[in-house]
Formats: structure tokens, C-alpha cells, sequence
């Protein structure tokens, strides 16, 4: 049986914690790296939770969204009957980014939006060429890539597959002892230079509308897992008549590198 972990179980979770401020954080995200999008197309692959079709749609963008984990498309057609029920304008559906056949019946997109999502597939080169096929030319491409960090990155790998041995019913108390020794040294390093360590816990609060807990557990557990270093990812789209829009590196840092490139239009 393939190594995979439940997303979607995870982002089910997270559904029971989302509220309209992070709901507005989200849509603010959006506008902020890619500015008014009303009347666009907007791709969503790996829809997880739902919230980025959502913001999309807030913002009035008309939405496709999928998933190849089942849990997750429930948790978005869950915020679609919840928001937009009977709403022409966003479909939901299950499917693969790997089935070539999907960019071929769905067509192509202002914006195709993916984060954090593509290294996840179990073949991300080939995830991302079917994604970059699905942009219109002159739309967009948003991504997040996990950054490579050559031996820590694979000593992730490692720890990822070895979680998703563990009993379920030690997951969530392995993974908070993982968190532990990953903070304690900053953590203590605060007390040190005598800053606050509220300020520190604060300064861990997510972005994008997101939840700390529930975006630890998809780090510990997100299998597959591939890395890229931001030269990579650049040359595999600027090949294919992409140009670099913004990118925001982790610094790095373990986690994701942010990408938007745009295709150039036919002239």
C-alpha cells in the first residue's frame, strides 16, 4: 500500500477552527501577491481545506477546485454548500494533478494556484509540468515549493515516513515531542537575551488564515515529500515561457519558497 498521509483528515479538523477573520486573512493573501482577481479564473489544485477556493470566490473570481485526497474535496464542498451552495461558478471534484487528462477536459486558467501541494504528488516534476499546462497565456502561476536543504531535508524525509508508522493514536503526542526539540533551543534563546517568550510564541502565529497546529501536523506528516531549490524551479518554468514575477524565499530555512511567474502572452 502506498506511504500517504490523511490531508484531508487533518484539514477536517481544521474546518471546526476557522472563523471569518481568517477567512478575510486568506482573501487578503491573495490580494496581496496577486491583486484584484474578480471576473478571473482561478485554478485550485489541491484544494485541502477549502479556504483559498473560498477566498477566491470571495474576492469574485470564478473556481475550480480539486484533490486527490477524498477528505479533503468533503472539506471543500463542505465550504462550498456552507458559502456558495448551488453556485455555478465554483466546481469541486476529486482527481490528480498526475492524470494529464484533467488538464486536457479542464482547459486553461488565469490563475492556476497550488500551495504547498505539488511536492506532494510523489512525482512534482511531472506535477508541474500538467499545472504549468493549465495557464492561460499572459495568467499565472502560484505556487509553494518546499525548500531543499540537501541532508536536513532528508533527514525530514526520514522522520515523515517513520510517523506515519507510528500507532494513530500516538501521532498527535509524537508530534508535539518532535515540536519540543525543534523549539526549545530558540525558545530558550529568547529567555537568554531576556526578550519575552510570549513575543516569541506570538511570532509563531500563521499567516494566510492558517493554523499552527494543524499546519505542524501536515509538515510532520506531509509523505511524499520532494524539495527544490528556487534555481530549479525557475529554469523548469522560464523554459516553458514563464517569467519570475515574485518569489520569497524561506530564508534557508526549512518549509516553502513562494513563486509567481507569469506566461507570456502570444504576441
Amino acid at each position: 500500500m502506498e506511504e500517504r498521509f490523511e490531508f484531508g483528515k487533518n484539514w477536517a479538523k481544521y474546518l471546526n477552527w476557522l472563523t471569518p477573520k481568517r477567512i478575510r486573512i486568506a482573501e487578503e493573501s491573495l490580494e496581496d501577491k496577486l491583486g484584484d482577481i474578480k471576473g478571473r479564473t482561478f485554478l485550485d489544485i489541491g484544494s485541502g481545506s477549502g479556504l483559498f477556493s473560498l477566498a477566491a470566490r470571495n474576492l469574485g473570481a470564478e473556481v475550480v477546485s480539486f484533490d486527490y485526497d477524498r477528505d479533503s474535496v468533503a472539506c471543500t464542498e463542505k465550504l462550498k454548500s456552507r458559502f456558495y451552495p448551488d453556485d455555478e461558478s465554483w466546481r469541486v471534484f476529486q482527481g490528480s494533478i498526475l492524470d494529464k487528462d484533467i488538464s486536457r477536459e479542464l482547459g486553461s486558467f488565469d490563475i492556476v494556484y497550488s500551495w504547498g501541494v505539488l511536492h506532494h504528488t510523489g512525482n512534482m516534476w511531472e506535477a508541474m509540468g500538467n499545472a504549468v499546462a493549465m495557464v492561460k497565456d499572459g495568467g499565472r502561476f502560484f505556487i509553494s515549493i518546499y525548500n531543499d536543504q540537501g541532508g536536513y531535508s532528508d533527514r525530514w524525509r526520514r522522520l515523515k515516513r517513520f510517523y506515519l508508522k507510528v500507532p494513530p493514536a500516538l501521532r498527535p503526542s509524537f508530534a508535539l515531542l518532535v515540536l519540543i526539540l525543534r523549539e526549545i533551543k530558540p525558545f530558550l534563546g529568547q529567555l537568554v537575551r531576556l526578550n519575552s517568550p510570549i513575543a516569541y510564541i506570538k511570532s509563531k502565529k500563521q499567516d494566510r488564515g492558517m493554523a499552527y497546529w494543524t499546519n505542524w501536523l501536515d509538515w510532520i506528516g506531509g509523505y511524499p515529500f520532494e524539495v527544490a531549490m528556487p534555481e530549479e524551479i525557475f529554469d523548469f518554468c522560464t523554459a516553458r515561457g514563464f517569467t519570475l514575477l515574485k518569489l520569497k524565499t524561506n530564508r534557508g530555512e526549512a518549509g516553502c519558497n513562494e513563486y509567481i511567474f507569469q506566461k507570456a502572452p502570444i504576441l
